[in-house]
């Protein structure tokens, strides 16, 4: 399940999209819960916002019960997520994310592609609390390997993924696209502690 990533490097290209904050700080553990960055199409231009990481309809009374993730292949069956689904997408910029692997004892791994920023496929929702609007997100995740997978949008499927307009039959067929391949680093048990958002995350097993 993608649990954790990060955002630590980026572009001036991507700093100068609207709504970066600029305050930014790079952080190499996000978790459920977390403020992270949600790019989305607003009025036919590119925007990011800081959202919460854990999907929260209006309707929705518990944030206790926030689900951080979606599985791809329910979107469009699920209530909680199909009217996002058709309405509400975006998607979350990233450097990477963790995969823990193993039975007795698991193994963190550092997950990334060629590109040094990846976008995860999300939909995302807005929520009122005390007069205010806050907006939340959903990672979509497929199932790879024995795990979930954030779903990985390329630019040509993230500019349909992001569109409005794209019918639901082509945003379909993203779900199911081929995948990037990845490369993997293990990992020394740093990340281990939820509470480390520091380089150290990286540190490489010995």
């Amino acid at each position: 399940m993608c649990g954790r990533f990060a955002l630590f490097r980026w572009s001036p290209t991507f700093a100068a999209l609207p709504g970066f904050p600029a305050d930014q700080q790079p952080h190499w553990s996000l978790a459920p819960g977390a403020t992270v960055l949600l790019l989305r199409q607003v009025e036919e231009e590119l925007q990011l916002s800081s959202v919460r990481w854990g999907l929260t309809p209006p309707w929705l009374a518990d944030f206790t019960r926030t689900p951080a993730q979606a599985r791809a292949e329910t979107l469009s069956e699920q209530p909680m997520f199909r009217d996002a689904y058709r309405l509400r997408r975006g998607v979350l910029p990233a450097n990477g994310f963790y995969e823990w692997r193993g039975t007795a004892r698991k193994r963190p791994y550092w997950m990334t592609s060629d590109d040094s920023l990846m976008y995860f496929a999300a939909i995302w929702e807005a929520y009122p609390v005390e007069g205010r609007t806050y907006l939340s997100a959903a990672v979509v995740t497929h199932p790879a390997a024995n795990q979930r997978r954030p779903l990985m949008l390329d630019q040509a499927a993230m500019a349909a993924w992001l569109d409005p307009q794209t019918p639901l039959e082509t945003l379909d067929t993203l779900l199911s696209a081929p995948q990037p391949a990845l490369r993997e680093r293990p990992l020394a048990t740093f990340v281990n502690d939820p509470e480390l958002d520091a380089p150290e995350c990286l540190t490489p097993v010995n």
